[in-house]
């Protein structure tokens, strides 16, 4: 048997543009999976990954190996384990950071928690987390370099991110080795995440599971598609439940299994139900409702007090990377996102829904990947 090594990395951050830059918690990680060929002698395992995967410093895999993410046969080693023949190793480590400089910005920051290993942001709408293409400044990365800036050896290590324009909860780490153990919660699914949506249409569960493999359409990069069949993208799950129903519209929790690029966004497109002001997935439109003229005035008017998409990362819960204590952060939703479910509740509250009427808005928005060229 030859020695083989397989990995899941993240899409090249060089090839993400400034409107899909914050993916949706698509993780800041790699995994390898290694088969030792038989032929191989003893040796120490951090050499042996050293020397097989790029850009891996040894303290990046010593680092890898305190936080109890080198397995061997299923079991946690030390970085002084000697391999051998057959072995099967799997490491996951920190995606590495992009080679930008980061200028600290003096941007307002609302900070949930914070202590020596981590940080709790709730992000407004419309910033980015991370400098990259089209965005090198006015960043989270940026404003926490200048949070940090009396503190020279911190600085903010990204665990996971969410889009520009979804506000909410973000964790990031405040040294490696939080941001490696970190990444291994992450991998194994044992972080817990809520986000709260607004969507088109009467959705007929009172909750559900959307299940397909999220990867970009080969149409607009910018878009994530649904594969079910699994033959491109990454597995994704996503649970959600219904909050509070409007008749045209939906307010849903989601909880994500995964995190992938768009994931909210791109299955409840699919499901039928687009985000409610969601450019890029077709939820700009007026998808349910009637045709009067007041009441497209109505939805403008919501447009304009929430032009993006109806998303807020909600809550999170997470094992402390150092301390083991079990964490648990909530958010008030954003004040546009308020403003809009309150002012659909006047809106419903001082009318009355024909029953054919709100049996059409149960039914899907075309369940389907095929969006038309914006």
């Amino acid at each position: 048997m030859a020695e083989y090594i397989e990995s899941e990395e993240i899409e090249d951050p060089d090839l993400i543009t400034d409107e899909t830059e914050n993916t949706e918690v698509d993780e800041l990680y790699e995994h390898f999976r290694v088969i030792v060929d038989k032929g191989q002698g003893l040796l120490r395992i951090d050499k042996f990954l050293m020397a097989r995967i790029e850009n891996a410093s040894r303290n990046k895999i010593q680092n890898a190996a305190k936080a109890g993410n080198i397995l061997v046969n299923d079991k946690s080693v030390k970085s002084n384990y000697k391999i051998k023949p057959l072995d099967v190793i799997s490491i996951v480590m920190p995606h590495p950071p992009r080679e930008i400089e980061i200028i600290a910005q003096d941007i307002p920051l609302d900070v949930f928690y914070e202590d020596n290993d981590i940080i709790v942001i709730n992000k407004r709408a419309g910033m980015v987390v991370h400098p990259g293409y089209g965005n090198y400044s006015g960043t989270l990365v940026n404003a926490l370099a200048w949070h940090f800036k009396d503190q020279p050896e911190v600085q903010p290590y990204l665990v996971h991110r969410i889009d520009k324009d979804t506000s909410g909860i973000i964790l990031v780490a405040k040294n490696e080795l939080s941001q490696t153990r970190l990444a291994r919660e992450f991998f194994d699914h044992t972080i817990n995440r809520k986000y709260m949506a607004l969507v088109w249409g009467d959705v007929a569960e009172d909750e559900g599971t959307v299940t397909g493999h999220i990867g970009r359409s080969a149409k607009d990069r910018r878009q994530m598609m649904v594969y079910v069949d699994g033959s491109i993208g990454k597995h994704a799950i996503t649970h959600y439940k219904v909050l509070k129903r409007f008749g045209y519209v939906t307010l849903i929790e989601c909880v994500l299994e995964t995190g992938r690029t768009h994931q909210i966004r791109a299955h409840m497109r699919f499901l039928g139900h687009p985000l409610f002001n969601d450019e890029r997935y077709g939820g700009d439109q007026i998808l349910r409702g009637t045709t009067y003229t007041k009441y497209k005035q109505f939805i403008k008017n919501c447009y304009e007090i929430i032009p993006r998409q109806a998303l807020h990362a909600k809550s999170l819960g997470f094992k402390h990377p150092i301390t083991k204590e079990y964490l648990f952060f909530d958010s008030d939703l954003a004040t546009d996102m308020q403003l809009v479910l309150d002012k659909w509740e006047r809106y419903i509250a001082n009318r009355e829904i024909d029953p054919d009427e709100l049996a059409s808005n149960r039914e899907p928005v075309e369940p389907t990947n095929d969006l038309e060229d914006k």
